[in-house]
């Protein structure tokens, strides 16, 4: 460890990070995990900050020789601060270190949200301090396993030219890998993961609770291999894994899912169990994106989509 912390940060700002003293400012699930995996390389959590009981439990497990203490001093104690905050935190959080005697100057600077690339750190980087964006592409769920969940994970890093290879090297010294994503595109990004992750958990559990309302004991051994298998397809093949019957445009099919869903949605019992209007609206807006892609890759022909269309057209 340095014998000033913060003074290896421009020391090193263009190459590999040397030995680093560590602080931690939210030891949440995603803190947690990225302090261990860099404790693991060889770095030292010297210092953290919490504030709910569980994040305090974490952080005196996890890093029992590490300094509970507030923001500001954490950064006293760290060469690299991880902000592992929730996004809407993260710009009050550097409007409050930068209007502080928080010592800045020198110090790596990362947060680990997905929606900011490093613009949203401008008030510490004009007080010396080295910005990066750390983004792990995974979910965490503050169990002891989520270490191991960043081997071989995409992190969406952000960083100015001169800061990059650290960066970089960082992520690989967690047992990432790094892909760069421009500043200008970070809520674009952000947006198409958080969709394809967050939305993928509500469609499945909508699926889950229609199959039960269907009267399926057990909804998840149906589900498992075939959305395996559509994942999988997905990811290889793109729109040409499109199957089903918007993709084969079986218009009369469509019409007879819409139709239970509606008259499942008109039940107090089958709406308490997930069949709403909103359900009939997700399944119409999906329908009609699908078979929009569905056409475009040249999967679905023109007179099949126009029946579709005209199936879904007077929905919501």
């Amino acid at each position: 460890m340095n014998s000033h912390p913060g003074a290896s940060g421009s020391r090193q700002a263009a190459g590999h990070p040397a030995r680093l003293a560590v602080g931690i400012v939210g030891a949440g699930r995603a803190g947690t995990a990225l302090g261990v995996a860099l404790a693991r390389a060889g770095h030292q959590v010297v210092a953290a900050s919490a504030v709910s009981d569980a994040s305090l439990r974490r952080a005196h497990t996890n890093f029992p020789d590490a300094i509970i203490t507030d923001p500001g001093q954490v950064l006293h104690h760290a060469d690299l601060a991880l902000l592992t905050v929730p996004d809407d935190v993260l710009p009050g959080l550097i409007a409050g270190l930068a209007a502080t005697e928080a010592p800045l100057e020198g110090r790596m600077l990362a947060h680990a949200s997905g929606r900011y690339g490093v613009t949203v750190l401008e008030k510490a980087v004009r007080r010396g301090a080295l910005p990066m964006a750390l983004h792990p592409v995974m979910t965490f769920t503050g169990r002891s396993d989520d270490v191991d969940r960043l081997r071989g994970t995409c992190f969406g890093v952000t960083a100015p030219e001169v800061l990059r290879l650290a960066a970089e090297a960082l992520v690989i010294e967690m047992g990432g890998e790094p892909v760069f994503i421009p500043e200008e595109h970070r809520d674009l990004y952000h947006a198409a993961l958080a969709s394809a992750a967050n939305h993928l958990v509500t469609l499945v559990a909508q699926a889950a609770d229609l199959l039960s309302t269907a009267g399926v004991a057990e909804p998840a051994r149906l589900l498992g291999p075939l959305l395996s298998a559509s994942l999988d397809n997905a990811l290889r093949f793109g729109d040409a894994g499109l199957t089903g019957p918007v993709a084969r445009g079986d218009a009369a099919t469509v019409a007879a899912h819409v139709a239970a869903l509606e008259a499942a949605a008109g039940t107090s019992a089958a709406a308490a169990a997930g069949a709403s209007a909103a359900t009939v609206a997700a399944y119409v807006a999906m329908a009609r994106l699908t078979a929009d892609r569905a056409l475009a890759a040249g999967l679905l022909k023109p007179a099949d989509a126009e029946r579709l269309l005209d199936v879904l057209g007077g929905r919501p």
